[in-house]
């Protein structure tokens, strides 16, 4: 049942972002539009609240509750950035916006884009660790929590992979060609 909810949540984010875009910027409605985008969080909360409710009902802490968090984590820390850059193509595209902004490709700006990115993957993990933990207090030293902490390791993995790869640009930048 929680994958199944994971995956109607993952749906339901894209079917809000289009309903929420297309009411801003082809039906020219942009409260309409911001307040179907406002819902986005709506759904992290049914699947926060789902997932604690199986778990309280005796279901035995799985692979299945791990990645719900780690699916809520990963929309509190992208989700914002996510819609941004889906909104700035939508606004280009069908609206007569300016061009989406490239990323810097060299040098100090590279490396500041990368912070930035690595602190999105960092609020992610961050969130979804706390959300584990969270897990396996409340299932106590009754339950088996093996799982939730194997999703532990691996969000300190990848928060240490985005830290790592910031590292390298700002250790090592990019540089523009010399023809340039």
């Amino acid at each position: 049942m929680i994958v199944t909810l994971i995956v109607l949540c993952e749906v339901a984010f894209w079917v809000l972002l289009a309903a929420g875009l297309a009411l801003r910027y082809l039906a020219r409605k942009p409260g309409m539009g911001a307040a179907v985008l406002l819902c986005e969080p709506l759904l992290e909360v049914v699947l926060l609240v789902v997932t604690a409710v199986d778990l309280k009902n005796g279901a035995q802490p799985d692979w299945k509750h791990g990645l719900a968090a780690v699916y809520i984590g990963f929309t509190v820390g992208l989700g914002h950035s996510t819609i941004s850059w889906v909104d700035a193509r939508v606004a280009h595209r069908f609206a007569g916006g300016p061009p989406p902004v490239k990323p810097p490709k060299y040098g100090r700006a590279r490396a500041v884009h990368e912070w930035r990115v690595a602190a999105r993957w960092t609020v992610a993990a961050v969130t979804a660790l706390a959300l584990l933990q969270a897990a396996v207090w409340y299932v106590g030293g009754d339950g088996d929590v093996s799982s939730l902490r194997s999703w532990q390791q691996t969000m300190l993995f990848v928060l240490g992979l985005n830290l790592v790869i910031a590292l390298s640009y700002t250790l090592f930048p990019k540089r523009e060609p010399a023809g340039r």
